[in-house]
């Protein structure tokens, strides 16, 4: 990853893996702790991040995303900073549920969220349009606070799609083909007022473990 003075570069990864992935379960602004096979993600991680120049990280608050960044950073020994701004989607009464109950127990709801698309928003939650505000904001002032910097991003899936998904976000791929997966690094830029997709699946992280 290049360093310039008028484009700040971010690496963006999803969390490690925790006890309510296991099931299937929609964490939001709730948390399960990291199983022991996502710590053991999560420091193999940081030795293959390490090959990058990174200048800090950047993290979500939410424990899993703190507890991802933190194991990484005993590799990389970089200033690790964290941002409310980068939470994952607040779900609302549906925290906790899988999509398999809400979509049996909440059909007519969950069939006019879908097809609110970027408006839907569960009951008592928050938007994917208001994921990506804060998200940005928090790109943006990553960028403003540290100009020209790679800096790594530890977040969450929802937060990454509404990011790279948006229709302000610049990108060489098709919207309809960045399929970005778990688990995988990708790589954003900020410079000015423009947010763009470098590479979706930049790294792929999904088999990496201590």
């Amino acid at each position: 990853m290049s360093d310039t003075s008028s484009v700040t570069h971010f690496g963006v990864l999803r969390h490690a893996i925790t006890e309510w992935n296991l099931t299937r379960r929609l964490q939001g602004r709730e948390d399960s702790p990291l199983t022991p096979e996502g710590e053991s993600q999560a420091l193999g991680w940081g030795r293959l991040l390490a090959q990058y120049s990174w200048h800090r990280i950047l993290s979500s608050d939410l424990g899993r995303a703190q507890k991802t960044a933190a194991l990484i950073n005993r590799t990389l020994h970089v200033p690790l900073s964290l941002n409310p701004g980068l939470r994952e989607m607040d779900w609302g009464q549906w925290t906790g549920r899988t999509l398999a109950e809400i979509q049996r127990e909440y059909a007519p709801q969950w069939k006019m969220q879908i097809e609110a698309q970027w408006f839907f928003c569960p009951p008592g939650g928050e938007s994917h349009e208001a994921v990506w505000k804060r998200g940005r904001q928090a790109l943006a002032e990553a960028s403003g606070t540290w100009p020209g910097e790679n800096i790594l991003v530890i977040t969450h899936e929802g937060m990454i799609k509404s990011l790279m998904y948006h229709k302000s976000t610049v990108s060489a791929v098709p919207k309809s083909e960045l399929n970005p997966r778990p688990y995988c690094l990708h790589q954003l830029t900020f410079s000015g007022s423009t947010l763009a997709v470098i590479h979706s699946n930049f790294v792929d992280m999904s088999c990496v473990c201590e």
